[in-house]
């Protein structure tokens, strides 16, 4: 591991502050810290902060704590006089309970935690599958643009459908099936239970496989037991599926087997076109009762306003949520989440209090948005971009940050869906600086696009750039790098040992902040609006948005 410097003198951000670049103040960018980086990310990871679950404790600890810093550098309310926004979740807790597949003159019995997980979105006292026909949907997938429909030929209404993770381009790494090896949104957990939904299927199991989700099985048994919170809508969510859940691989091959198929076989034909939904002859059947609590949760945001434009939006966001605590028995229960994402936060933080610095405002207003409730699926940014307290139209571009650098310097900076905008223009120039070079996210099939806050940017049209930490690191090169981010993956990643380690080297995250730094001064000092690329499926929303112009004001 490489040896800690916060204790050095910081030599990069000195370095170009000598560079001729009269564009930028490098008086703001030279006050970025690595000591406040520590500090802020060692306070949000404390136990005292107990996870910062949304709607606990921890999150009251938590708006404290960013709403003084926001202050104490000196940016103004975000919303009006308030530094927060209101956010209505509703929390569901099921007590759990085994999944019984019978059929075929045998049963079985699927544990709930070990072989299967399941709950339910709506807003009800219990949900329960009563004799629901298994049915094997392939991808569960319905893509005009790709000639593809998973769910042809077969009424779905009522029954439980079974789905594999990713999409058909993942299994067959050819270029011409979806994109490949990229994720594309179809491969997305959350489109299969949409589309399920859809579909008028009451059930919905997907199939985990480690490598096509991207992470192991105790990432879905942490991350979808205990409280599962969702917006309050105002349907209470009766349009989803009444019973949502995983199945692992192993008990996906038995239930395959006890309906007289094989499951290799059956996942090898749902990559081809033309595949055919099949009824598996077996029934499943579930219930349990379900713990409701609505609360209110909070998204922070603070304003630097423009000199000139300031109804002119440039904005950096973070998710400043992790898991809390949990009731499971552990020697250690809490969820501290120092990677994932306190670093983002403490960057944002950091990127707030550089450019409240600056001896001149920049003649665009900046934004500094902390979200909650990521890791429920996005659901801060997702509240926030359907109500806009700036409006979109007026909203130059999202820099999002999760997950920073914390393994030393690197050659490249990876962009998380490259290509996709303008925006890697902009990135590209300033990594030009540093001597560093764009590289596109080397594990697309993963679907990080799609597992971050920005996400909810682009799905309104506002360009939004994701950068991930490069992998070529000065000294030990990219395969060191590949191997600390799969034992990061394997055995920290929505852990309690997601915590702060004293040995990070913040040299390379005071490079990526930097760059955010620089493409947000650039971008606050133009009149350019950057767009997506022609043919991304976000430019024809962005270019109906920007036409309109009242704006949308949520």
């Amino acid at each position: 591991m490489a040896v800690s410097r916060l204790s050095l003198p910081l030599l990069v951000i000195a370095a170009f502050a000598c560079a001729d670049r009269s564009d930028i103040d490098d008086d703001g960018r030279s006050r970025l810290s690595a000591e406040r980086l520590s500090r802020d990310i060692q306070t949000l990871s404390s136990d005292e902060f107990e996870g910062r679950g949304p709607a606990s404790p921890g999150e009251e600890r938590t708006i404290t704590y960013l709403t003084e810093q926001f202050r104490a550098a000196g940016l103004e309310p975000g919303n009006g006089s308030s530094y927060t926004q209101d956010v209505p979740l509703v929390a569901i807790t099921t007590d759990g309970g085994p999944l019984s597949i019978s059929g075929r003159g045998s049963s079985a019995t699927l544990a709930f935690g070990e072989d299967w997980v399941g709950w339910t979105k709506r807003v009800v006292p219990g949900a329960s599958l009563e004799g629901s026909e298994l049915v094997f949907v392939g991808y569960g997938i319905v893509a005009p643009e790709f000639g593809w429909d998973d769910y042809a030929g077969v009424d779905a209404t009522g029954k439980t459908v079974v789905i594999l993770v990713n999409d058909p381009g993942y299994a067959t790494k050819d270029e011409a099936v979806f994109r490949g090896n990229a994720m594309t949104y179809y491969g997305r957990w959350t489109y299969k239970f949409e589309e399920a939904a859809r579909q008028g299927a009451r059930g919905a199991l997907i199939v985990h496989e480690t490598g096509a989700a991207g992470y192991p099985w105790d990432v879905v048994r942490s991350s979808w037991t205990g409280p599962q919170f969702g917006l309050a809508a105002d349907d209470d969510n009766m349009g989803r599926v009444e019973v949502e859940g995983w199945i692992t691989s192993e008990q996906a091959a038995d239930v395959f087997r006890q309906a007289g198929q094989d499951f290799t076989e059956a996942r090898e034909s749902a990559t081809r076109a033309g595949f055919q939904a099949m009824s598996l002859g077996l029934t499943a059947a579930t219930s349990f009762e379900n713990g409701i609590r609505r609360s209110s949760s909070r998204n922070v945001i603070a304003l630097l306003p423009g000199s000139e434009r300031p109804d002119e939006i440039v904005m950096y966001t973070a998710h400043w949520d992790h898991f809390g605590k949990t009731d499971e028995p552990l020697d250690d229960p809490i969820y501290n989440g120092a990677f994932d994402n306190a670093t983002g936060t403490a960057g944002l933080l950091e990127l707030a209090r550089a450019f409240a610095s600056l001896p001149e405002r920049p003649a665009r207003s900046i934004a500094f948005l902390a979200v909650t409730a990521e890791e429920q699926g996005l659901l801060g940014s997702a509240y926030y971009a359907s109500n806009p307290v700036f409006p979109t139209n007026r909203t130059v571009a999202v820099l999002n940050m999760d997950g920073l650098n914390v393994d030393g310097p690197m050659r490249d900076v990876t962009v998380v869906g490259h290509g996709a905008s303008e925006l890697d223009d902009y990135l590209a120039a300033a990594a030009e600086e540093q001597g560093r070079t764009l590289r596109p996210d080397p594990e697309p099939e993963k679907g990080f696009y799609y597992r971050s806050d920005h996400f909810s940017f682009a799905k309104v049209g506002v360009p939004a750039l994701y950068t991930d930490s490069g992998i070529d690191h000065l000294e030990f090169g990219s395969e060191w790098t590949l191997e600390r981010r799969a034992d990061y993956t394997a055995n920290r990643y929505h852990k309690p040992s997601d915590e702060f380690d004293p040995n990070w080297d913040f040299e390379g995250m005071l490079d990526d902040v930097e760059l955010l730094y620089i493409v947000g001064h650039r971008l606050a000092g133009s009149d350019a609006f950057p767009n997506w690329r022609e043919g991304n499926e976000f430019r024809s929303i962005r270019d109906r948005d920007r036409e309109d112009p009242g704006g949308d004001e949520g």
